[in-house]
């Protein structure tokens, strides 16, 4: 199977463009923004050796989705999915901070309170609680956006009092933080998933704050099967989930968190099929219909190309 994990794309008006771990996002004229989610993974903020065939198509389109479904809650930067792949949309200023949101102790979260912890950016948490356990109400635990390296943790008043982001902008990204959350946990509810936790990044446009880059998707989010959640929580057992998680676990139990002298594990082609299988099943589940795999693997850089030239040169008309 074929991944896409290197894009070198020369669109037309093309002013940059920045390389993330998983997204190259291209500046089209200081106006848009194409969007391609490549098969890249990480984990620990390092890239892992191999890409997963249709991981970018599923964070993709899960995205898409969502950006559509809660666009009445907040304007957000999609304007159009030309292909499978990529998403184009509206140039925001983006904000140096990323907006994490918990409704469960679980993950770094669980790690830190294990190791004795009872603040987390700023936010008291109860004693006495366990892997899994549900907060009494959702928490924001925000973190910086690092340029490079580990993203770190901070509070909202670190982030009001440097000057990182206004006190008025940070509580209206707080309070859309809190309504797509709780939508995003509706959504998944009624498709018999919990949304655990996830992240959302915003950035500014002509004076209004936008909702950007991805949305609910398996690499910003955590969803355990809402089935056998309380009997598995009860019993002290690991939870059923969906999220990248398991491939966290997976480089845990072979002794890399991304530490110094830590060298990468091997990736097998069987473990990058069972990842791709595992994405794929949290699309289905998510989104409730079957994943279509784009059939047009054969150059996948050229058919972005083609689709992403093709809307350019439409939407300039």
């Amino acid at each position: 199977m074929k991944a896409l994990t290197k894009t070198e794309f020369n669109f037309p008006g093309q002013k940059g463009v920045y390389h993330g771990k998983v997204r190259d996002v291209y500046d089209i004229d200081d106006d848009l923004m194409v969007m391609v989610v490549t098969d890249r993974i990480s984990a620990f903020d390092a890239i892992l050796p191999k890409g997963i065939p249709f991981k970018g198509q599923v964070l993709n389109q899960i995205a898409a989705k969502f950006l559509d479904s809660t666009a009445d809650i907040v304007p957000n930067w999609k304007l159009a999915t030309p292909d499978p792949m990529v998403t184009v949309g509206l140039k925001c200023e983006g904000f140096r901070v990323e907006m994490i949101i918990r409704g469960y102790l679980t993950g770094s979260a669980w790690r830190e309170y294990r190791a004795g912890a009872r603040t987390l950016c700023g936010v008291a948490l109860p004693d006495g609680m366990q892997e899994n356990e549900k907060f009494p109400h959702p928490i924001i635990t925000p973190t910086t956006k690092a340029e490079t390296g580990h993203d770190e943790n901070i509070s909202k008043e670190e982030i009001i009092a440097q000057g990182i982001v206004s006190k008025e902008d940070y509580e209206k990204m707080e309070e859309y933080t809190y309504k797509l959350f709780a939508a995003g946990s509706a959504i998944a509810a009624s498709k018999g998933l919990i949304l655990v936790d996830t992240k959302y990044e915003f950035g500014k446009r002509d004076g209004k704050v936008y909702l950007i880059d991805e949305i609910h998707t398996p690499d910003s989010s955590r969803y355990f099967y809402a089935d056998g959640y309380e009997q598995r929580f009860l019993n002290g057992e690991p939870q059923r989930q969906l999220s990248k998680e398991f491939v966290r676990q997976w480089l845990i139990d072979r002794g890399f968190m991304n530490q110094p002298g830590q060298k990468m594990p091997e990736m097998s082609d069987e473990f990058v099929e069972s990842v791709s299988d595992r994405y794929i099943e949290l699309y289905e589940h998510i989104v409730g219909e079957k994943f279509d795999k784009s059939a047009d693997v054969s150059d996948i850089s050229a058919r972005i190309e083609r689709n992403v030239n093709a809307f350019l040169a439409n939407y300039k008309k």
